[in-house]
């Protein structure tokens, strides 16, 4: 047996993101790549997600070239995996933002445990004046993908 791997369309990866909850982001700063799993929900060319204050924040806030990896496992070997290259942006708690803010927990909360890896963090941070929890985007600028699976 061997593997055949394919590209599959933009379509199909828009497919394959449209359905998907879970990835990984990965970030750049001064040169040091970076790397989190994140949920998120994937709506007209963006990815909505959110996150606390941390690492991750401050990287893309100081360099809004992000990229998204989201893989699924079909039975056996066979896989599929979509890269996205996209620019971070962040949506405040401001009337500007409000709707798009409004639009990416609309997205989210539909799933139970949407919170959970954007709100987790070993170290409890104290509650200042508002949230702290920031929704943010991923616009998607490039969009590949590759499927494999085992041939006779």
């Amino acid at each position: 047996m061997t593997m055949t791997l394919t590209e599959i369309t933009p379509a199909e990866c828009y497919r394959l993101l449209e359905g998907a909850r879970f990835g990984h982001l990965s970030c750049c700063n001064a040169g040091q790549p970076y790397i989190a799993a994140i949920y998120f929900a994937f709506s007209n060319g963006v990815a909505y997600s959110f996150t606390m204050p941390g690492k991750k924040l401050d990287w893309m806030r100081a360099n809004d070239k992000v990229c998204l990896h989201v893989e699924h496992r079909l039975s056996g070997d066979a896989w599929t995996s979509v890269v996205v290259e996209g620019r971070f942006q962040e949506f405040p708690d401001s009337d500007v933002w409000r709707s798009e803010r409004l639009h990416a927990w609309s997205l989210l909360q539909a799933h139970s445990d949407w919170w959970e890896i954007g709100a987790m963090k070993p170290h409890e941070l104290p509650m200042l004046e508002g949230s702290p929890h920031v929704f943010h985007g991923i616009a998607v600028t490039a969009v590949s993908g590759r499927s494999a699976m085992r041939t006779n």
